[in-house]
């Protein structure tokens, strides 16, 4: 197998999750003790959460390529952004190594076109929903996504790193997603994609009726699959 490079700490909560679905993985598909090869760097969160909030992404972009050239230079072959958000400087840190970037968004778009569809809902913390680095990325796909309004997309993002990224989970919160789900899903978007690593921690496929698409699991099949490749 090949080893996986992880950056991680965005949040810690839903880097637990990673490991977790990659280890699953590999022992539902090779058997016996198997796990996975891989190297986690797991970053303090709060100083990126502060460049985050104050649009200093280009420092952002390079605290996080030195983390995964540290993870090449450990024997990582391949390096992903445990994250949806910071995907934002995706292309710096591909810049940043010459070892592949597993791209969340990429994972996404190969499970939503399974399912045929080309209209989802994208929920994420505002930078996600709002910025044009995801939903670009997957409209290439052919993809297109609906976002809340601006109201909901606050309450979204306040749900996210007021709650989740410290691991609360609150049933009125997730109600409240529900609803903001329903309203848009009745406008006819036909899924609902979970561009946010740590609203798993809340929502469930059994919560809804249209397909839920959870990037964290998504992702760290891609991240199996490469590694299982050649």
């Amino acid at each position: 197998m090949k080893t996986i490079g992880m950056i991680g700490g965005m949040s810690w909560e839903s880097t637990m999750a990673y490991y977790r679905w990659v280890n699953e993985m590999v022992q539902k598909k090779l058997g016996k003790l198997h796990s996975l090869p891989c190297l986690i760097s797991s970053v303090d969160f709060q100083p990126l959460a502060e460049m985050q909030h104050n649009g200093d992404w280009d420092k952002a972009a390079a605290f996080l390529g030195a983390e995964a050239q540290k993870l090449e230079q450990s024997g990582a072959e391949a390096v992903m952004l445990c994250t949806n958000t910071m995907h934002a400087v995706a292309d710096q840190i591909e810049n940043a190594v010459s070892i592949p970037l597993l791209h969340i968004a990429d994972a996404a778009s190969h499970h939503v076109h399974r399912h045929g569809l080309t209209n989802v809902v994208l929920l994420g913390t505002s930078f996600t929903m709002e910025q044009r680095f995801y939903r670009d990325r997957l409209a290439s796909q052919g993809i297109e996504t609906v976002i809340p309004d601006a109201m909901a997309r606050e309450r979204v993002h306040k749900i996210i790193f007021d709650e989740l990224c410290l691991g609360i989970t609150e049933n009125a919160s997730r109600d409240y997603l529900l609803d903001v789900i329903h309203s848009l899903v009745n406008e006819g978007s036909e899924g609902v994609l979970l561009g946010c690593t740590e609203l798993s921690m809340l929502l469930k496929q059994s919560d809804l009726s249209v397909p839920l698409f959870d990037t964290t699991k998504m992702h760290a099949g891609e991240a199996v699959r490469f590694a299982l490749s050649g």
